[in-house]
């Protein structure tokens, strides 16, 4: 009888341990359910909260710098080179450098690191450094390249604008701008450049009275000369000249800074060189180069020579060169007296033979043949006829006479079909093999620095505000300004003007040939060069 009675004992106690058991890994589940959806949670709250992490490729090429002796609460957010020289220390850089929590500090998420579109520059920075070009573009390329470089520290623009920069509508905006300063190619600016001593000198004659590319670069080195007295009455202690379609990338220096690359450079030195790289696309519909390219082909001056000429035939790709245009670089000049221009590539003094470093490091970003259009662009800035004869006359580069030869002789499917063959990067392999290697490279800085001015609001502000200042009655004065006469420079300079001008340089220094747009080397000179 009593283990009758047992059995359901036993029975009872083994189903309740089951339960039991069952009830504690439920349990144990929902716990572990529960705990990662609460982690993700809190970390969503105290990020909304703090106003969101800083993007540490943004963080990476922009540095933030403190007011001194300011209030910790109330740091003042500058751009790299714009802090004042006093405030900058060995130890300061040394310590900001190996911090990696700058990567994440909290502040707006687009571009924390301006006050407004004016972009004030205290006066007392240095070096002053101005930067002058002449352009016929746009606003859409002008502005994203103005304030790059004004990112980099550069304070004072000095604008020649013919075509559509020279509108009322583009024109008006660039006034507004401070540190710039807009020069029109009007009859009087024509009949001054026509009285420069230039014309009576010999190192750029070769290029007088020829058309296109050729009057382009007279044009250029006439506008150089009159920047040149225009930086000395500002002060300027460095002049760049550099195209709209060119970025500086201050590699190498101790911050994402053109102020600082410059601030080391030793006082003995007049001129600085910076080798060109030279925009590589992948598709054949860029639209906007400064935001859409980051590969890049590296100059020769920074490549080992046994690389260069090893790969020189993969990285050529059958085009007559191995870039697609000039290889010679930009330079910077030390705003000195005597200064002159020597070509749209480099500056020289008249009584002494400048003292001069190539950067290592540091480089133009030649954004080139970027966009499709580029093809019919070039080709309607000039009159020649397409043969290859005719075309010698107008280019200097072999590839620019190819591209205007087919621009103007080819159907829109032939264009596109030649487009992709000799300037696209289609071929993954072949891409990836010259990266390898070294010849081709990221770059991501310049993109990141203007898609943040663009978020932030930067350019539609400065839009805004011109357009808000300009009343009906100054807008009529600037289209009879800009409307006036557009003549060029060959019908203005009469032989009696060019007879009279100035006095012959002819027994100064710096009388050589001005320096042209020029190809890096070819096969042709690998046997004179050997590694270093």
């Amino acid at each position: 009888m009593k283990s009758m009675h047992r059995a359901p004992l036993i029975s009872s106690s083994s189903s309740s341990s089951s339960s039991s058991s069952n009830s504690f890994v439920s349990r144990l589940l929902l716990l572990l359910t529960l705990l990662p959806v609460s982690l993700a949670c809190l970390a969503f709250i105290l990020q909304w909260r703090g106003g969101g992490l800083a993007d540490p490729a943004s963080a990476s090429v922009i540095s933030s710098t403190s007011v001194p002796g300011g209030n910790s609460d109330l740091n003042h957010e500058v751009f790299p080179g714009m802090e004042t020289v006093s405030s900058v220390s060995p130890k300061a850089h040394q310590s900001s450098s190996s911090d990696c929590s700058n990567l994440a500090r909290s502040s707006s998420p687009s571009f924390p690191y301006y006050g407004d579109w004016k972009f004030g520059v205290d006066s007392n920075l240095k070096p002053k450094i101005c930067i002058t070009t002449s352009t016929s573009a746009g606003l859409d390329q002008i502005l994203p390249w103005m304030f790059y470089h004004k990112v980099l520290g550069v304070s004072t623009f000095f604008l020649f604008v013919e075509g559509k920069a020279a509108t009322p509508s583009i024109s008006k905006v660039l006034e507004s701008i401070p540190g710039v300063k807009v020069i029109y190619r009007t009859k009087d600016l024509e009949e001054k450049q026509a009285k420069s001593r230039i014309w009576n000198e010999t190192w750029l004659s070769s290029f007088f009275y020829k058309p296109c590319n050729y009057e382009l670069f007279v044009k250029q080195s006439l506008n150089m000369e009159m920047a040149i007295v225009m930086a000395r009455d500002a002060g300027m202690d460095w002049i760049l000249h550099l195209d709209t379609d060119e970025l500086i990338y201050p590699a190498g220096a101790r911050e994402y800074s053109l102020r600082r690359l410059l601030l080391d450079v030793p006082p003995n030195v007049d001129m600085v060189i910076f080798p060109n790289y030279e925009s590589s696309v992948e598709r054949d519909d860029i639209k906007d180069p400064f935001t859409e390219v980051s590969m890049f082909k590296k100059n020769y001056d920074h490549l080992p020579k046994d690389t260069y000429f090893g790969m020189y035939k993969e990285a050529t790709r059958n085009n007559p060169n191995y870039f697609l245009t000039y290889g010679n670089g930009k330079s910077v000049a030390r705003v000195q007296d005597h200064l002159r221009p020597n070509g749209a590539h480099r500056w020289h003094n008249y009584m002494k033979t400048p003292n001069e470093i190539k950067l290592e490091e540091a480089a133009v970003l030649h954004y080139t043949y970027a966009k499709f259009s580029d093809l019919t662009s070039r080709r309607d800035r000039c009159g020649c006829k397409p043969t290859k004869e005719d075309v010698k006359r107008c280019f200097m580069l072999d590839f620019d006479r190819s591209a205007f030869i087919i621009a103007s002789t080819a159907t829109e499917d032939e264009m596109i079909s030649w487009y992709r063959e000799h300037v696209v990067w289609g071929d993954k392999e072949v891409k990836m093999k010259l990266l390898r290697k070294g010849i081709l490279t990221r770059i991501y800085s310049p993109m990141v620095v203007i898609q943040a001015l663009k978020e932030s609001g930067v350019f539609s502000s400065v839009v805004s505000s011109a357009s808000s200042n300009l009343s009906k009655k100054q807008f009529l004065a600037s289209m009879d300004k800009s409307n006036s006469s557009r003549t060029t420079e060959a019908e203005s300079l009469t032989s009696k003007d060019k007879e009279s001008q100035g006095i012959s340089a002819r027994h100064l220094l710096g009388a050589e040939s001005a320096v042209p747009p020029l190809s890096p080397p070819g096969m042709e000179h690998a046997r004179f060069f050997t590694e270093d």
